[in-house]
């Protein structure tokens, strides 16, 4: 699915109450408060005919939700029901009853504005409350006094109707009745302005198991029906108008979601070292801070690629520097992880910020983009370094710079480092001892110079995704030639370990942190180039080390010299499947 033009991007983080990653439509849900209008009463039948009406509609907003709850009886047992019967408790109450009829008898109002009075009054009290969780409960007074007051103006119909295949529901609030009511088998998230973890709406997303994330503020100002959005209802985060690569991530996390639900975690926290005593470090993709505790969950020692693109997005221009350094400094030393490797920004001129006007490239994956803009743009490159250097006085860190294909980028690049190291000392602000250099190896000039270039870096990281795709000169994300996208491929198999064997000659450790370095078929390949660490999804890592500490580096490197002689992809993935099928049966069973 295209990304509409002209549809700018979003990200917002809010709180992840529901787990899980969907993709679909938005639907804006705006359900508007029935308007209430004061009379006044003029004679004492007109009072007794209000308290009627009262009374007359508190019943049918009783029967309404007994209906609901018989039509959700397939949830016994699970929370939302337990929420109705609070609403029809609620309307039941003495005092909620009888403090709305005396507003008719003494304030000689309408029932509709005598209700509102009732809310009103309890909204002061609860408003003093400190308790969270407590204060949180005027929503249920509201919304019962709202159904009300609906039904008070002989209102009664579907929270929602014609709703289309998959959409996600966005709003600026959620009752637990709306959301119960909503057709479950046809909405697949939920994402809201307001909400907790304590608040009803997060209770009933959580109890159906539809991944839902609140307290985004902003959604229904930036989101509109139609808009294309991506829900991560364990990270907390939402995108709105995902480009192709971030369609193609969350398609990969969604994956990798429900295999890790099936993939027990007792392997996450063992060191993934075969059964040799082969030891391969194992670390984490992140691109949001909000994946640092599912990463350090799930097992990874360090952060072997933190994608820092997302920062620029949402913005009318750059971030600062401060911008930066606060977001760095809250990965760089955090307690049980190891390492982190920042990559410097690795997009084109249009995503720097929101009203770029840099001319559109017809092949921006080639244009100017990451190190290439960043040597272009060199005061936005600075900003980066500067914030980089400064947190690298938290913990070990490592400078990731991407898309290097020449000797001449690297060193213009390190060069600027240098300078910014400098400037930082003069001023006094304190930096790391030591902060390492690394380059992607993701085009294929790389791979050809990776022994010049292993005497200027500290590491090498592979990034097999854009290695792939230039190599091959396969678009991954055109669905016309994606059967061509093969990571078996004996051209990539065979770069692979060129470019190991590159970096260890120069005394220098090479990763791999693309999609194939979290992919289980290939891990005993992998492991067979003897690569020092491999970084991936961190949803994939209990998978991967339970693959790893049940096999043994000698055997994968007599499996990946076997297929290293093949000349097509078809032995190649034929041989491996065989394999890992065998090897491992209950991993790759049918």
């Amino acid at each position: 699915m295209e990304k509409e033009e002209g549809k700018p991007t979003f990200l917002l983080r809010g709180i992840g109450v529901s787990p899980g990653i969907v993709r679909g439509k938005a639907y804006l849900y705006d359900r508007v408060d029935e308007p209430v209008t004061l009379y006044k009463l003029t004679n004492p039948d007109l009072v007794a005919k209000e308290v009627k009406r009262l009374k007359k509609a508190l019943r049918e907003s009783e029967r309404q939700l007994r209906e609901l709850k018989n039509n959700l009886g397939f949830m016994a047992g699970a929370e939302p029901l337990y929420i109705i019967d609070v609403y029809m408790m609620i309307l039941r109450d003495k005092a909620f009853v009888k403090g709305t009829v005396q507003n008719i008898e003494e304030a000689l109002v309408n029932a509709e504005w005598a209700v509102k009075m009732t809310i009103d009054r309890y909204r002061a009290v609860f408003e003093k409350v400190t308790d969270h969780y407590l204060r949180g409960r005027i929503a249920d007074i509201e919304y019962v006094g709202q159904r009300v007051i609906r039904s008070l103006a002989g209102i009664n119909k579907p929270v929602i109707k014609d709703l289309g295949k998959g959409v996600i529901i966005i709003a600026r609030d959620l009752s637990p009745a709306d959301t119960a009511q909503m057709m479950m088998d046809k909405v697949l998230g939920f994402a809201t302005d307001m909400g907790g973890k304590t608040s009803h709406t997060a209770i009933v997303t959580k109890a159906i198991g539809i991944p839902a994330v609140l307290g985004l503020e902003t959604l229904t100002a930036v989101a509109k029906t139609n808009d294309e959005i991506i829900i991560d209802g364990t990270s907390g985060i939402v995108i709105i108008n995902p480009d192709q690569e971030m369609l193609k991530r969350y398609e990969d996390k969604k994956r990798l979601y429900l295999d890790a639900e099936l993939v027990t975690l007792k392997y996450a926290r063992l060191p993934a070292i075969t059964r040799d005593n082969h030891k391969i470090k194992i670390s984490s993709n992140i691109e949001f801070l909000e994946e640092i505790p599912t990463a350090i969950s799930c097992g990874a020692e360090g952060i072997g690629l933190y994608r820092t693109e997302f920062i620029y997005i949402n913005r009318e221009s750059p971030p600062t520097e401060e911008d930066h350094f606060q977001s760095y400094s809250r990965v760089i030393g955090q307690n049980g992880l190891a390492w982190t490797n920042i990559r410097t920004f690795d997009l084109g001129a249009d995503k720097v910020f929101a009203e770029a006007k840099s001319p559109r490239e017809a092949n921006p994956q080639m244009g100017l983009r990451a190190i290439r803009f960043s040597l272009k743009e060199k005061e936005l490159f600075i900003t980066q370094l500067r914030a980089i250097l400064r947190a690298s006085a938290m913990g070990r860190t490592r400078v990731l710079f991407p898309m290097i294909s020449s000797v001449e980028e690297l060193r213009e690049a390190k060069e600027i480092l240098g300078q910014v190291k400098q400037g930082l000392v003069a001023e006094g602000v304190p930096i790391g001892d030591k902060v390492e250099v690394g380059i992607m190896i993701e085009v294929p000039s790389a791979v050809v110079m990776a022994r010049d270039l292993a005497k200027e870096a500290d590491f090498f990281s592979i990034g097999t995704n854009d290695l792939i795709q230039y190599l091959l000169a396969v678009d991954r994300v055109n669905e016309k030639v994606t059967y061509l996208y093969e990571p078996l491929h004996p051209a990539i198999l065979r770069l692979l370990k060129q470019v190991v064997e590159a970096g260890h000659e120069a005394g220098i450790p090479v990763s791999i942190c693309g999609e194939m370095a979290g992919e289980p078929l290939y891990t005993v390949i992998l492991l067979g180039m003897e690569l020092d660490e491999l970084s991936m999804n961190p949803l994939a890592i209990p998978r991967i080390k339970k693959i790893i500490r049940r096999t043994s580096l000698g055997e994968s490197k007599a499996l990946l010299n076997e297929v290293l002689n093949y000349s097509s992809v078809a032995e190649i993935r034929k041989r491996v499947e065989s394999f890992m099928g065998e090897r491992f049966p209950e991993e790759f069973s049918e």
